[in-house]
């Protein structure tokens, strides 16, 4: 018997949904609320408010007539937001006492906005943009603001799984939740568009390595029954009910500082959580730490009210248990056949999600009607499509079901180019369909991924394409950023590359009703090949020790 059936075997006491596992997976699940805020919040600190050429007050000797009339108008009427007519030639007319309505203004000069610019504060007091001016010919920092926050994701998912397994789930998960409320917290006195993206970047790695350690520490106390709605379904519905509070948040707190205040102070208290969340016994278990792995179990029968063995584990089982394993490595992904293109394929899958999730996310300041009311509608879709991915994943095949998800969130992404200008309320309802059926599948390919790999590669495969979820998400900002040349342009092209990946699903290995593999020659092949049923003969480990030497 392997080291997780043994653990599972010698657990089975405690019951799957006790008072300790109520506790602990709601504990959990709360420290994920800031993920939810803390990693869409840029929708509001970076949105760009109306803006023009600042005409100064006490600047050029101008009649209000010319002042009024010193910014370029664009062909819908609004004012130009990167230009304004040469003042020195305005000042010219206004003392020779010539009005505007006498002048051809096409025919006069332009100049940039060289004494900055004037926001409007209807919606917001301040954001970074208005606060940096980072418009016209800087508003390429914008994205490149939200790109820096997922490089540190991308960091953080490389760095997590190492620094868990070598100093314990608990003591990542505080860490990194104590940094993201630090960070954030001294984002509020940062004085420069440099230093809040580095403190950004740091805030991003520790977004992620604490959303990683939550997951994995929860999954691993979790009996095999509950771990399926945790990981699934209840962990990600606390992260979107983070999402539904950003806008309540940034309602109320319209300056950049105080809103990055006013989410971070929870973040403290949920220190306090330190003396009620344990250790994973588990990966005590996997560091001789016997005694303290069965001193948390036994906590936990009697908060069952569940009398513990007086022995749960062996010094012998430990040691065989956990040092039987071969050592695997990410090359490993691409050395044996049976596992490259699917690897491949699944970073692709992984990587246009990613994409297409964040950048819809991101785009909710941009829909037609209020910011905040967007926002909320575009979390409110998450909780139920993360329930109904729970549900399916009881009952229904993992391609197919990612493939026709990814199918309808690309064909609604594209059937927006189609409705008429008038009708906003169609267009934001597709958006909010397409961004369902995307979460749907989001949430489907975190346990789909797991049960594809083998026990011996799983964490450093699921590593891999976090880290390829990753990348998707840096470019992310930049496919809003196309709504600058065409309104129509990000929907395309989300479209186009979400149907592409679902195409490319339909290849992968179905794993429902099919045991976890445990080496890597129990994987499934793909679906242009015979399915392979794991048993275990004499074959089966022949098969096992040819692929190692491979």
């Amino acid at each position: 018997m392997d080291s997780v059936n043994d653990y599972e075997a010698d657990t089975a006491f405690l019951g799957d949904w006790g008072p300790f596992q109520r506790r602990l997976s709601l504990l959990l699940c709360i420290t994920l609320i800031p993920n939810g805020y803390g990693s869409l919040v840029v929708v509001f600190l970076a949105d760009t408010p109306a803006h023009r050429c600042l005409v100064p007050a006490h600047g050029p000797n101008l009649t209000d007539e010319w002042r009024n009339a010193s910014i370029p108008l664009e062909e819908d009427g609004r004012p130009t937001e990167c230009s304004r007519y040469r003042l020195d030639t305005l000042r010219v007319y206004s003392e020779a006492g010539v009005l505007p309505s006498d002048v051809n203004l096409t025919a006069v000069p332009r100049e940039g906005c060289l004494d900055g610019w004037e926001y409007d504060r209807s919606v917001y007091a301040s954001t970074i943009v208005s606060e940096w001016d980072l418009v016209c010919a800087q508003q390429w920092k914008k994205p490149l603001t939200t790109s820096v926050y997922y490089c540190g994701y991308l960091v953080g998912s490389f760095l997590s799984g190492q620094l868990s397994d070598r100093f314990g789930r608990k003591i990542v998960l505080f860490v990194t939740l104590g940094g993201q409320t630090l960070f954030a917290f001294i984002q509020v006195f940062s004085h420069s568009w440099t230093a809040f993206c580095v403190l950004y970047f740091l805030g991003g790695m520790s977004h992620i390595s604490n959303y990683l350690s939550a997951y994995v520490l929860g999954a691993e106390i979790a009996t095999p029954r509950v771990r399926e709605f945790f990981t699934t379904a209840g962990s990600c519905v606390f992260f979107a009910l983070g999402y539904i509070l950003l806008p309540l948040h940034a309602y109320f707190l319209r300056d950049w500082r105080m809103l990055l205040l006013g989410i971070t102070t929870p973040g403290f208290l949920l220190l306090t959580l330190w003396w009620f969340i344990p250790e994973s016994p588990r990966w005590l278990l996997s560091q001789g730490r016997i005694a303290e792995a069965e001193a948390i179990l036994k906590d936990a029968a009697k908060m069952n009210k569940i009398e513990a063995p007086e022995k749960i584990f062996t010094p012998l089982q430990n040691k065989c248990g956990f040092e039987k394993m071969k050592a695997y490595n990410i090359c490993d992904m691409l050395r044996y056949s049976n596992i490259r293109w699917m690897s491949v394929a699944l970073w692709f899958v992984w990587n246009m999600i990613a994409i297409g999730y964040l950048a819809l996310s991101l785009n909710t300041s941009n829909l037609h009607g209020d910011a905040y009311f967007n926002c909320f509608l575009s979390g409110a879709v998450e909780i139920p499509a993360y329930v109904i991915t729970w549900l399916m994943f009881r009952r229904c095949p993992r391609r197919l079901t990612m493939a026709g998800c990814l199918f309808a969130s690309g064909f609604f992404l594209l059937v927006i180019q189609l409705v008429p200008a008038g009708l906003h309320w169609l267009a934001v309802t597709l958006e909010m369909i397409g961004k369902f059926s995307l979460t749907v599948a989001f949430s489907h390919i975190y346990a789909y991924s797991a049960e594809l790999y083998p026990t011996v590669l799983r964490n450093t495969a699921m590593g891999a394409c976090s880290m390829a979820c990753r990348i998707g998400s840096i470019f992310a900002p930049y496919i809003i950023y196309l709504r600058t040349y065409s309104v129509s342009l990000p929907y395309i092209l989300m479209g186009v590359l979400i149907t592409m990946a679902a195409l490319l699903s339909l290849l992968l290995p179905e794993s429902y009703g099919m045991p976890l593999p445990e080496s890597i020659a129990q994987m499934q092949p793909g679906c242009w090949r015979k399915v392979y049923k794991r048993t275990h003969t004499k074959e089966d480990e022949t098969a096992q020790k040819s692929t190692d030497v491979q």
